[in-house]
């Protein structure tokens, strides 16, 4: 499976922007895919959690912190993910990346193990 990221960009502080993952291969096989954030300066082990959904039920996880701004959905036929981000704040910024597992379920606990895309910037200005 091969994840591609885009849509990521410069915006203000109140502004918005919708992150598509492309999927291909075989994505049959997911039980879930989501999308995590590494903020400037932190590792690659302190990447969080933002939103993911798990592909049987389509049943959704978001972070506090973004739960009444952000929306995760997909489209099943165009095998592809989106968060669509609102009311984008300056802690926000971060590389956003896509990623999926096939054997874990979606919740607050998901960490996949079995493909990340490559990344995309968010960068939200004061």
């Amino acid at each position: 499976v091969k994840l591609v990221e885009s849509g990521g960009g410069l915006v203000q502080a109140g502004g918005s922007l919708r992150l598509s993952c492309g999927a291909s291969g075989s994505t049959s096989d997911l039980t879930a895919i989501g999308w995590f954030r590494q903020a400037p300066g932190q590792e690659r082990q302190d990447r969080e959690l933002v939103a993911c959904v798990s592909t049987d039920d389509g049943s959704t996880w978001l972070v506090d912190s973004v739960k009444d701004r952000f929306t995760i959905s997909r489209d099943i036929a165009k095998n592809t993910l989106y968060l669509q981000m609102h009311s984008l704040k300056p802690e926000d910024t971060a590389v956003y990346f896509c990623a999926a597992d096939e054997f874990f379920r979606c919740n607050g606990g998901f960490v996949p193990t079995d493909y990340w895309g490559q990344g995309t910037q968010v960068s939200v200005s004061t």
